[in-house]
């Protein structure tokens, strides 16, 4: 039943499925063509016979087919397409230049400017290039199959044959063909000087409606390449500012097409007044005096006869010029090249913005409708021009504009809770180092957004270094520096602010990148006692966390902060909190080493703090003993057992201060010396045995550090 309901779709382009069904088809009703080939006698076909017709987007390099079919989402087609576009906008300038081609002599005739003709000749071919070669790889561009279109990005249909039939039947096609014709160096070369009568009109005439008609098929094309930039691309314009320099060249395109079709109007508005009054002058005037390569004696006798230059003036009213009198009476007619494209350049530049205001039009219905076009094509160009250069200009000034708002908001919210003066200051000092540091940019929001191999990629890249800094770190695997290197989180902090106080909960654990930091403890607030550091680059606080966090069993509040973190400059950080810290050391037994134990110890703040209380107090006791000793001495209430005690003594102290120096070479340098175990078991064993005779007045000793429990481990290794 379920068969038997099922439908399916079938796409009339698709060759190959058509094909395959028609197949299908014939084997189920029994059908057979009269040339069928005889299964045992049928051609045995290879692997590397069979001829590909279909290949996916992310195959296309492996089949070898980048000389012969290229593909439409490759980079050389995004290449060519930005080439085109800009090749496209370049010969939409070079059309309207033919324009300029006419020009009036001073005896009042016309004539075309030769020079200027081959040159634009030359430039029009070179650009009628591009659409041939545009052609030409469309034909070998490879499309997506529809039937494919439903899931992904679809098959490429790479059989020549099919892409040709598809390109053929395309609209695309006529319009690409007819914008690559050459008619303006066809009809100037060939068809003009063929034809009979004035050469000047047939010139104006047949320039005007070839560059017309041609010039429209060439702006369409503009439109399907821009977006199929966009859908190849994902942007027209990747940066702002060539966003809106791009609005801007089409916006001067408009104003260079209509001061090329202002020119030949107030030449044709010229001739039109020669013709009028040659028309006033029927006996002895010729229409083919205005054509200077027919001037003979009779015409130059008849001009000099004539009054033309003074009836064909602007100020004259035997013609009306209306908005063409501006270009004859200043002359720009008969000046260069250079000279007349700027003018008129500047001048329809001028009407363009300004939606034809100044305009002063005589009752020629086609100067009237040519005011109409200046007016709305200004209006519709000047709104397009003014908002997408808004938009563009906009997006390089959005995160200033929100970080403005931001801080309007905070000072409002800080003025309603009524916050002391001096706080306020912290809060604005702080959001202005953060926008200088990111310049608004998330990027917890940007590193979200990416997949997870170029994330770990990227925290690799910002902090493997500065977590192989950290001495505990620098001996671990690559899959446990990824691991930690996952979970930093950036953060920022303020001349003046505190990291973390003493006797506080300690939540995370902090990686200097830039700046420094004072470091300081009393010792839970114990009178007369103080110890101060400084840590910068490189370094890190917060090792109470490290500690809780490598304990097997951990407690559930977190450590208390022996020390008092303050920040004396601008410091950027990266931060590890407690629960990233403790999952990284659950899931790597690896980091419960106990090699790692005397190693923490020499690096660790508090830990050096405590040893050199300790070596203090020792160093202390012995020398009250010594002290004692030789009072006693100077007495002469020294017997013989005393003198080898003594001596005994004096051995000890030469131990000490050899333990001591080596302490001290630990505490400078950051590393133990060999034998610094021995060391620590005869510090240890003399501090105790000088515990006894401590002084009342030494006040309470220095409480050692808490480290790690590793009797879990170290019984599962057993």
């Amino acid at each position: 039943m379920a068969y038997s309901n099922s439908k399916s779709v079938r796409f009339v382009d698709d060759v190959e499925l058509a094909n395959s069904t028609e197949s299908r088809e014939r084997t189920r009703f029994g059908l057979s063509r009269s040339n069928k080939v005889h299964p045992e006698k049928q051609p045995y076909k290879s692997l590397k016979q069979k001829v590909l017709s279909r290949v996916f987007s992310e195959d296309y390099s492996s089949a070898k087919l980048e000389k012969k079919i290229l593909d439409p989402r490759g980079p050389i087609i995004q290449q060519w397409n930005k080439i085109f576009l800009m090749a496209c906008i370049v010969s939409l300038f070079v059309d309207p230049l033919f324009f300029y081609l006419t020009e009036t002599q001073s005896s009042d005739c016309i004539n075309i400017d030769t020079p200027l003709e081959i040159v634009l000749t030359i430039i029009r071919s070179l650009a009628d290039v591009f659409y041939a070669m545009h052609m030409f790889i469309n034909f070998r561009t490879a499309y997506v199959a529809p039937s494919s279109r439903v899931f992904g990005r679809g098959e490429l249909v790479i059989d020549p044959s099919k892409i040709a039939s598809r390109y053929l039947n395309s609209k695309f096609f006529w319009l690409d063909l007819f914008a690559a014709l050459p008619l303006p160096q066809f009809m100037i070369w060939f068809v003009i000087p063929s034809l009979k009568g004035s050469v000047i009109t047939n010139t104006k005439n047949i320039l005007r409606l070839s560059i017309i008609v041609q010039y429209f098929p060439k702006l369409l094309l503009i439109f399907p390449l821009s977006s199929q930039i966009v859908k190849t691309t994902g942007a027209m314009i990747e940066t702002a500012w060539a966003g809106a320099a791009y609005n801007l060249i089409l916006y001067m395109l408009a104003s260079h097409v209509l001061g090329a079709c202002w020119y030949l109007l107030s030449m044709e508005r010229q001739e039109g007044c020669w013709r009028a009054a040659c028309r006033f002058q029927s006996s002895s005037c010729l229409l083919d005096y205005f054509d200077c390569q027919t001037i003979s004696h009779t015409r130059n006798a008849w001009y000099q006869s004539s009054n033309l230059s003074n009836i064909c003036s602007p100020n004259s009213s035997f013609y009306q010029f209306g908005i063409y009198s501006e270009a004859l009476s200043s002359g720009i007619t008969s000046m260069s090249f250079f000279h007349k494209y700027f003018y008129c350049l500047w001048w329809g530049l001028k009407n363009l913005s300004s939606l034809g205001q100044n305009l002063s039009t005589s009752t020629h219905i086609e100067e009237i409708m040519f005011a109409i076009i200046i007016a709305i094509l200004g209006l519709v160009l000047f709104g397009l021009l003014i908002g997408n250069m808004q938009s563009y200009l906009q997006s390089t000034s959005v995160r200033i504009e929100e970080w403005r708002i931001k801080r309007t908001d905070t000072e409002q919210w800080m003025r309603h809770r009524q916050l002391p003066p001096d706080l306020r200051q912290y809060i604005r000092k702080y959001e202005q180092y953060r926008w200088l540091a990111t310049r608004g940019v998330n990027e917890e929001a940007i590193l979200k957004a990416l997949p997870m191999d170029l994330r770990r990629d990227i925290k690799r890249h910002l902090c493997l270094d500065l977590v192989r800094r950290v001495p505990l770190f620098d001996q671990m695997d690559e899959r446990m520096l990824d691991a930690i290197c996952e979970r930093l989180r950036p953060a920022l902090y303020t001349d003046g602010s505190y990291v973390v106080r003493e006797l506080d909960p300690v939540n995370e654990m902090i990686f200097i990148i830039r700046g420094h930091l004072d470091s300081t403890t009393t010792n839970g607030g114990r009178t007369g006692f103080f110890n101060s550091c400084r840590i910068g680059p490189g370094d890190f606080c917060g090792e109470e966390l490290l500690t809780w966090a490598l304990d097997p069993r951990p407690s559930a509040c977190l450590p208390s902060s022996t020390r008092t973190v303050h920040a004396i400059s601008e410091v950027e950080a990266f931060t590890l909190v407690s629960d990233d810290l403790k999952f990284v050391a659950a899931q790597f037994r690896r980091l419960h080493s106990k090699q790692l134990r005397h190693k923490f110890r020499f690096y660790s703040h508090q830990w050096r703090t405590w040893a050199a209380c300790f070596i203090q107090a020792a160093w202390r006791r012995q020398k009250r003993r010594r002290s004692s000793m030789e009072l006693r001495l100077a007495q002469g209430s020294i017997g013989a057992m005393e003198l080898e005690e003594m001596a005994a003594e004096s051995q000890e102290q030469q131990e000490q201060e050899q333990e001591q120096q080596e302490q001290q070479h630990i505490i400078n340098n950051k590393g133990p010396n060999p034998g610094s175990e021995a060391f620590v078991a005869r510090l240890v064993a003399s501090t105790r045995r000088g515990a006894a005779s401590e002084d009342v007045g030494m006040g309470k000793p220095l409480k050692k550090p808490r480290e790690p429990d590793f009797s879990v481990d170290e019984e599962e290794d057993l």
